[in-house]
Protein backbone atom coordinates (compact mmCIF):
# COMPACT_ATOMS: atom_id res chain seq x y z
CA UNK A 1 0.00 0.00 0.00
CA UNK A 2 1.35 3.39 0.98
CA UNK A 3 4.95 3.88 2.11
CA UNK A 4 5.34 7.20 2.82
CA UNK A 5 7.71 8.52 6.06
CA UNK A 6 7.10 11.26 8.07
CA UNK A 7 8.04 13.23 11.46
CA UNK A 8 4.84 14.18 13.39
CA UNK A 9 3.77 15.14 16.41
CA UNK A 10 0.28 15.17 16.47
CA UNK A 11 -0.90 17.11 13.25
CA UNK A 12 0.50 15.15 10.18
CA UNK A 13 3.27 13.80 8.14
CA UNK A 14 6.08 16.77 7.93
CA UNK A 15 5.73 16.98 11.66
CA UNK A 16 8.02 16.26 14.33
CA UNK A 17 6.67 14.44 17.36
CA UNK A 18 8.24 14.59 21.31
CA UNK A 19 6.30 15.82 23.87
CA UNK A 20 8.48 14.28 26.21
CA UNK A 21 11.71 12.05 25.68
CA UNK A 22 13.44 11.92 22.34
CA UNK A 23 11.81 12.49 18.86
CA UNK A 24 9.76 10.23 16.86
CA UNK A 25 8.70 9.62 13.07
CA UNK A 26 5.13 7.86 11.74
CA UNK A 27 6.00 5.63 9.10
CA UNK A 28 3.61 3.56 6.82
CA UNK A 29 6.74 1.90 5.17
CA UNK A 30 5.93 -1.96 5.51
CA UNK A 31 9.66 -2.59 5.54
CA UNK A 32 10.20 -0.94 8.24
CA UNK A 33 7.88 -2.83 10.70
CA UNK A 34 9.31 -5.20 13.54
CA UNK A 35 7.03 -7.41 12.85
CA UNK A 36 7.92 -9.82 16.02
CA UNK A 37 7.98 -6.32 18.23
CA UNK A 38 4.52 -6.31 17.12
CA UNK A 39 3.43 -9.74 17.49
CA UNK A 40 4.90 -9.44 21.25
CA UNK A 41 2.85 -6.51 22.17
CA UNK A 42 -0.46 -7.66 20.94
CA UNK A 43 -0.23 -11.26 21.86
CA UNK A 44 0.84 -10.66 25.56
CA UNK A 45 -0.04 -7.17 26.14
CA UNK A 46 -3.03 -6.03 24.06
CA UNK A 47 -6.59 -7.34 25.92
CA UNK A 48 -8.38 -7.85 22.00
CA UNK A 49 -5.56 -10.00 20.75
CA UNK A 50 -4.18 -11.71 23.87
CA UNK A 51 -2.67 -15.26 22.77
CA UNK A 52 -2.99 -13.87 18.75
CA UNK A 53 -0.57 -16.08 16.68
CA UNK A 54 2.16 -15.15 14.54
CA UNK A 55 0.94 -16.48 11.41
CA UNK A 56 -2.44 -14.63 12.31
CA UNK A 57 -0.63 -11.72 13.08
CA UNK A 58 1.85 -11.79 10.02
CA UNK A 59 -1.49 -12.53 7.91
CA UNK A 60 -2.99 -9.34 9.40
CA UNK A 61 0.05 -7.17 8.68
CA UNK A 62 0.34 -8.07 5.02
CA UNK A 63 -3.66 -7.11 4.17
CA UNK A 64 -3.93 -4.28 5.86
CA UNK A 65 -2.51 -0.32 5.93
CA UNK A 66 -0.21 -0.24 8.51
CA UNK A 67 1.36 2.50 10.60
CA UNK A 68 5.03 2.38 12.74
CA UNK A 69 6.00 5.25 15.22
CA UNK A 70 9.79 5.03 15.03
CA UNK A 71 12.30 6.90 17.55
CA UNK A 72 14.93 9.25 16.01
CA UNK A 73 18.06 8.09 15.95
CA UNK A 74 17.82 4.17 16.97
CA UNK A 75 14.70 3.83 14.93
CA UNK A 76 13.10 1.75 17.25
CA UNK A 77 9.41 0.96 16.84
CA UNK A 78 7.66 2.98 19.98
CA UNK A 79 4.16 2.23 18.72
CA UNK A 80 2.05 0.73 15.95
CA UNK A 81 -1.61 1.02 14.51
CA UNK A 82 -3.37 -1.23 11.74
CA UNK A 83 -6.07 0.05 9.40
CA UNK A 84 -7.61 -2.34 7.64
CA UNK A 85 -9.59 -0.23 4.30
CA UNK A 86 -11.16 -0.41 0.71
CA UNK A 87 -9.83 2.36 0.46
CA UNK A 88 -13.10 4.11 -0.96
CA UNK A 89 -15.69 3.75 1.07
CA UNK A 90 -14.80 2.17 4.74
CA UNK A 91 -11.88 2.15 7.23
CA UNK A 92 -11.22 -0.01 10.55
CA UNK A 93 -8.85 1.06 12.19
CA UNK A 94 -7.89 -1.48 14.60
CA UNK A 95 -4.34 -2.63 16.46
CA UNK A 96 -3.23 0.58 17.91
CA UNK A 97 -0.44 -0.10 20.50
CA UNK A 98 2.22 2.12 21.97
CA UNK A 99 4.81 0.77 23.71
CA UNK A 100 4.54 0.77 27.66
CA UNK A 101 7.45 2.78 27.80
CA UNK A 102 6.92 5.26 25.15
CA UNK A 103 3.46 6.66 26.47
CA UNK A 104 2.88 9.73 27.56
CA UNK A 105 4.27 11.10 24.25
CA UNK A 106 1.72 11.82 22.29
CA UNK A 107 2.52 8.35 20.03
CA UNK A 108 -0.71 7.48 20.37
CA UNK A 109 -2.65 10.31 19.36
CA UNK A 110 -0.02 11.02 16.44
CA UNK A 111 -0.97 7.39 14.96
CA UNK A 112 -4.19 8.42 14.71
CA UNK A 113 -3.69 11.61 13.56
CA UNK A 114 -1.21 10.24 10.75
CA UNK A 115 -4.30 7.29 9.83
CA UNK A 116 -6.72 10.21 9.59
CA UNK A 117 -4.30 12.39 7.27
CA UNK A 118 -3.81 9.25 5.10
CA UNK A 119 -7.11 8.47 4.77
CA UNK A 120 -8.93 12.16 4.40
CA UNK A 121 -8.01 12.28 0.47
CA UNK A 122 -10.02 8.94 0.02
CA UNK A 123 -13.21 10.25 0.75
CA UNK A 124 -14.57 7.57 3.25
CA UNK A 125 -17.52 7.58 4.24
CA UNK A 126 -16.61 6.03 8.08
CA UNK A 127 -13.54 4.86 9.37
CA UNK A 128 -14.88 2.71 12.43
CA UNK A 129 -12.90 1.09 15.47
CA UNK A 130 -13.30 -0.62 18.84
CA UNK A 131 -11.91 0.00 22.08
CA UNK A 132 -12.43 -0.83 25.88
CA UNK A 133 -10.26 1.71 27.70
CA UNK A 134 -9.45 4.39 24.88
CA UNK A 135 -12.59 6.59 24.42
CA UNK A 136 -10.82 9.74 25.67
CA UNK A 137 -8.23 9.15 22.91
CA UNK A 138 -10.61 8.56 19.79
CA UNK A 139 -13.31 11.32 20.75
CA UNK A 140 -10.07 14.10 20.54
CA UNK A 141 -9.87 13.20 17.24
CA UNK A 142 -13.15 13.43 16.11
CA UNK A 143 -14.30 9.76 16.82
CA UNK A 144 -17.97 9.41 18.38
CA UNK A 145 -20.05 6.45 19.30
CA UNK A 146 -22.82 5.38 17.15
CA UNK A 147 -26.35 5.15 18.27
CA UNK A 148 -27.39 2.25 19.73
CA UNK A 149 -28.77 -1.03 17.25
CA UNK A 150 -26.97 0.98 14.28
CA UNK A 151 -23.83 -1.88 14.00
CA UNK A 152 -24.55 -5.52 14.51
CA UNK A 153 -21.91 -8.27 14.77
CA UNK A 154 -21.38 -11.42 13.87
CA UNK A 155 -18.93 -13.04 16.61
CA UNK A 156 -16.71 -15.83 14.49
CA UNK A 157 -14.29 -16.92 16.96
Amino acid sequence: MDQTSGRTGGAGPGERGAATGPAYEISTDPARLDRARVHHWLSTDAYWALGRSRAHQDRAIDGSLNFGAYEDGSGALLGYARVVTDQATFAWLCDVYVDRAARGRGIGGALVTAVRARLAPLGLRRIMLATADAHGLYARHGFTAPPDGEFMVLPLG
